[in-house]
C-alpha cells in the first residue's frame, strides 16, 4: 500500500510521527462510455471557457473567486502555509466513549502506520485506548480540507475513522413516520424472526451479488446466449395486508436453504479469456480477408 498522508500524531507533549494508509478501497465493476454508432470510447477534455482549446494538465491552477469572474491563484505550497501545524499534525483534542458518538458521523476508515523511532509511544497508544475503552477525537487536515476524525485501537494497531462534522448532517424533522399501534402478539413474532435469523457477523459471507449477476449477464452475452427478459418492475402493492399473516410467512422463507451465489472473480476471468479468443478470432478473419 502506498502512505496517503505523512505527518505527526500528537498526544498531549508525546508525538508520534505517522504513515496514514486507506483502509477500504472501490470494488464497482467498470464500465467504460462509448459511442453508440461504432462503440469507440469517449474521452472528456479540460476546455478554457475563453479560446474553447484543451488545456493540458501542467497548465491547470487552482483558483479562489473572491468576486464574480475575479480569482486569486493558490498553489500547493501555500496551500501548506495557510497552517504548517494543522497539514502536518494531526492533534487528539480529547478522548471520548465510543457509545457518545451516533454512528450517522462515520465515514470512512484508514490505517496509522507509526515510524520505526515511534514504537514505543505508538504501543502505549494503542494499550491505553484498549485499556480505557476510549476512542480519541482528532483534528487533521487532507486534501486542502480539516477533518474530524476518531482513532480506534483495533487489533494492535491505530485505526482512524474520518468523521461528518454535525452541519454537514441533514435533519430528519421533514420526514412523515406514521403513527402505527403495534400489538404485543405482532411484536413477539417480530422478536421471534429476529431471533430466527440472527447469527455471527462474518463479513467475508457478504458480497456485492448484483456484480455477480451483472458479470453473469455479460458472459451470457460475449458467449451469445439469450439473456432473460425483462421482468416486470416491483410495484409496492397498496392492499391491506395482515401484518401477522406477512411475519409467519417470513418466518417459513427464512428457515428455507439460500441458494449460493457465482463467484465474481471466477466469471471475471472466464470473460477476459473469452473476450481474449474473440479479438484473436476477429483478427485473424481480418487477416485472412486481406
Amino acid at each position: 500500500m502506498r502512505a496517503m498522508w505523512n505527518g505527526s500524531l500528537t498526544f498531549g507533549l508525546i508525538n508520534i510521527p505517522i504513515r496514514v494508509y486507506a483502509a477500504s478501497e472501490e470494488r464497482a465493476i467498470q464500465f467504460h462510455m462509448l459511442h453508440k454508432k461504432d462503440l469507440s470510447p469517449i474521452r472528456f477534455k479540460r476546455v478554457s471557457q475563453q479560446d474553447e482549446k484543451e488545456v493540458p494538465y501542467s497548465e491547470i491552477v487552482k483558483g479562489y473567486e473572491y468576486s464574480k469572474g475575479e480569482y486569486v491563484v493558490v498553489d500547493e505550497d501555500e496551500f501548506k502555509k495557510a497552517n504548517q501545524k494543522r497539514t502536518s499534525t494531526m492533534e487528539i483534542q480529547h478522548f471520548a466513549e465510543v457509545s457518545e458518538i451516533d454512528i450517522i458521523f462515520f465515514e470512512k476508515p484508514y490505517y496509522l502506520e507509526p515510524d520505526k523511532k515511534a514504537g514505543k509511544a505508538y504501543r502505549l497508544l494503542v494499550e491505553a485506548l484498549k485499556k480505557s475503552q476510549k476512542v480519541a477525537i482528532v483534528n487533521y487536515v487532507f486534501h486542502n480540507k480539516e477533518h474530524l476524525g476518531a482513532i480506534f485501537s483495533e487489533n494492535d494497531i491505530l485505526m482512524l475513522v474520518q468523521m461528518r462534522y454535525h452541519a454537514e448532517i441533514r435533519s430528519a424533522s421533514s420526514l412523515t413516520i406514521p403513527e402505527e399501534q403495534i400489538s404485543p402478539k405482532e411484536l413477539k413474532m417480530a422478536l421471534d424472526l429476529v431471533d430466527q435469523l440472527t447469527a455471527p457477523f462474518e463479513a467475508e459471507k457478504y458480497r456485492d451479488l448484483y456484480a455477480d449477476e451483472l458479470l453473469n449477464l455479460i458472459d451470457k452475452k460475449l458467449k451469445g446466449k439469450k439473456l432473460p427478459t425483462r421482468s416486470d418492475e416491483i410495484k409496492p402493492s397498496h392492499k391491506a395486508q395482515d401484518l401477522m399473516e406477512l411475519l409467519q410467512a417470513s418466518m417459513k422463507d427464512s428457515a428455507k436453504p439460500k441458494k449460493e451465489t457465482v463467484k465474481s472473480d471466477k466469471t471475471k476471468t472466464k470473460i477476459h479469456k473469452l473476450y481474449s479468443e474473440t479479438k484473436s478470432k476477429s483478427a485473424k478473419k481480418a487477416k485472412e480477408a486481406q
